[in-house]
């Protein structure tokens, strides 16, 4: 009894789906299929650097439609099996498979198996979008029947082959035989075209080269539902089932590959993917196509030595922005994007370690101290919930009295954690959520030491202000999108904000300028620079970040699985190196970082604090 209610159930709503259908075809009175045969694929989207020259395009591989007996007989027989065992005894719906997928989902009260035919597919990718409404899903049946009626099955199964979408932006058989195995359609084999069919019941999870493994399991299934139907036999199957997925690798432009996915899921969140394929928009990013293609470089060319010191697992990010905008001028998510699509700079998580540093020293200044103050550095003992916590300095050793100009050179951990007990969480936990760290920001002694989790470009953007004078810029990849007549879209706009006041920034920049100036005028470069070390516990994350008046540039090295890097390993051996050689390439036309003017530079003895000759082999420079 139940069974006959679900049935007469379904009855119904197919009986709604054509009466709604038949009204609809007399509203319209006509429908136009010159599209099947007359397909423009449109035009791409341009990826525009700052100075207006294209570095990348987002477009459609472009269609090769062929015959569908120019088509190897298995591959025919993958979709069919794949997609639509009754395609050549349906009328454009399978009443069948409306039935059974109707049963399995009322069972399940959800929509987990659907029915559509290949003809409904091919109605669904010509004439509808990707949204899915009642209404449309009465046009999609009627429509099917139409297209049934007024073309051949070859027809409807050729221009379905030749339109099929692939994820990635591959549509067509021809195009993914050639992008996935550099092959011809002639050329493939069964096992190559159970994987063609084999995506379409999710390009984004099937596709070869976005997922190999989830697309290796579903050639197999295809492979089994072949077997079933005697398209291939049982030796076939075990013969091919047990062939490993080879995907074709080839040498492609490979600059910003990570920073070109980030603006193709922002831009189809925007505009949708067939507007950014094939919509003919210009894009102007914010990336520099000379420092990008310099930065992967040195970056590549560096990590190729630290891999072969360190392991293979070693990775890394680079991300540098622009002082001033935010923009970003150059990022690298990783060692190579065809190993890793995860984009390290913006979604790799880490401590940022002795690079939260200087904001310690930030708030000090901020509760009446300066960098000529005293602090001692000695044995430290921290009741820290139930446990007692021993800090020590990466030396091990404790020097006494210092002052906190050389505490902040030095990158000392004691007097750091006894200046944070002294200012008091808050002020400084405000300054770093001015400056673009997210909660949560633990209230613990080892805050001082960097116990935060940021991304690069956090760490970029925080560092940023003591070389913009106190402001945090949000850092941007986009300026704005164009219409092909010329019409913007989008327009993105600098968002800045006071994170620390321009007296105290320009005091503390002066001291992150101390290390780094002997490294500058070794290079005999011309403009001033600041810049901070960073390593993390059992040496897990090394950062380095530096400015330079133009572009703030923040790194990591580190493992994905947060392991330790080992012994002995260094940022400024690392890491620094390839900040340097990015920067004595690119020299900044500004040379000098803007200063208030109401500050007065002394010299003194960075140990003792007293005001001495400049000429002094203990003196530094400091801003009072």
């Amino acid at each position: 009894m139940k069974l006959v209610k679900i049935i007469f159930f379904v009855f119904f709503i197919f009986t709604a789906f054509f009466c709604g259908a038949f009204f609809w075809l007399v509203n319209h009175k006509t429908v136009d299929f010159s599209i099947l045969e007359n397909y423009n694929p449109g035009k791409p989207s341009i990826l525009l650097d700052d100075e207006g020259n294209e570095w990348a395009r987002f477009e459609l591989d472009k269609r090769e439609p062929i015959s569908l007996h120019q088509m190897p007989k298995h591959l025919i027989q993958a979709f069919l099996a794949a997609e639509d065992r009754e395609f050549f005894s349906h009328n454009g719906i399978s009443f069948r498979g409306i039935i059974r997928s109707s049963l399995v989902n009322l069972k399940n009260f959800r929509v987990v198996q659907g029915a559509s035919t290949i003809t409904q597919q091919l109605v669904k990718l010509l004439f509808f979008d990707s949204r899915r409404t009642f209404s449309r899903k009465i046009k999609e049946q009627f429509l099917s029947i139409l297209v049934e009626l007024q073309f051949t099955k070859e027809q409807i199964l050729q221009t379905y082959l030749n339109h099929v979408y692939f994820g990635c932006g591959i549509y067509g058989v021809c195009a993914a035989c050639k992008r996935f195995f550099n092959k011809s359609v002639s050329e493939i084999t069964p096992a190559e075209s159970a994987v063609l069919a084999g995506v379409q019941k999710c390009p984004a999870v099937y596709c070869p080269l976005l997922c190999p493994l989830s697309s290796e399991k579903r050639r197999n299934l295809i492979l089994k539902i072949m077997s079933d139907l005697e398209f291939i036999t049982k030796d076939e199957y075990q013969l091919f089932v047990n062939q490993p997925l080879i995907i074709y690798k080839p040498n492609i432009n490979v600059m910003g590959l990570h920073i070109k996915e980030t603006l193709r899921i922002k831009l189809e969140e925007l505009f949708g993917k067939e507007k950014l394929y094939a919509g003919g928009l210009k894009i102007q990013t914010t990336i520099n196509k000379k420092l990008q293609q310099s930065a992967q470089e040195k970056f590549t060319n560096k990590f190729k030595q630290l891999r072969k010191e360190l392991g293979e697992d070693v990775d890394g990010a680079l991300v540098s922005i622009d002082v001033k905008s935010g923009d970003i001028k150059a990022l690298i998510g990783g060692f190579e994007y065809k190993e890793s699509q995860f984009n390290r700079a913006l979604q790799a998580k880490r401590q940022i370690g002795s690079i939260f540093k200087p904001l310690i020293y930030a708030g000090a200044i901020m509760h009446g101290k300066n960098f000529v103050s005293l602090e001692v550095d000695e044995p430290l003992e921290l009741v820290v919930g139930n446990n007692i916590w021993k800090p020590q300095n990466h030396t091990r050793k404790f020097e006494g009295s210092m002052t906190l100009a050389r505490a902040l050179s030095l990158s000392n951990n004691i007097v750091t954690i006894k200046t944070l007990l002294n200012v008091g969480y808050e002020s400084i936990i405000d300054i770093a959520l001015k400056s673009g760290i997210k909660e949560p920001i633990n209230r613990v002694p080892a805050l001082s030491l960097g116990c935060v989790d940021v991304t690069p470009l956090q760490a970029a953007a925080l560092f940023n202000i003591f070389a913009n004078s106190g402001i945090y810029v949000k850092p941007n990849f986009l300026k704005w999108v164009k219409d092909p007549l010329g019409n913007k879209l989008c327009i993105s706009k600098t968002k800045q904000k006071i994170a620390l006041n321009h007296k105290i920034s320009d005091q503390v920049a002066k001291i992150l300028g101390i290390g780094i100036k002997r490294y500058i005028k070794s290079k005999e470069l011309d403009f001033e620079a600041i810049g901070k070390t960073g390593t993390t516990n059992d040496s897990r994350t090394c950062w380095f970040c530096g400015s330079t008046p133009e572009l703030t540039t923040a790194m990591y090295i580190g493992r994905d699985d947060n392991r330790s890097l080992g012994k002995n390993i260094y940022p400024v051996y690392t890491l620094f190196p390839i900040w340097l050689e990015i920067n004595s390439e690119f020299i900044p036309k500004q040379k000098k970082f803007v200063r208030d003017p109401s500050l007065k530079e002394i010299y003194i003895d960075w140990i003792t604090g007293q005001e001495v000759n400049s000429t002094d082999s203990q003196a530094i420079a400091v801003l009072v």
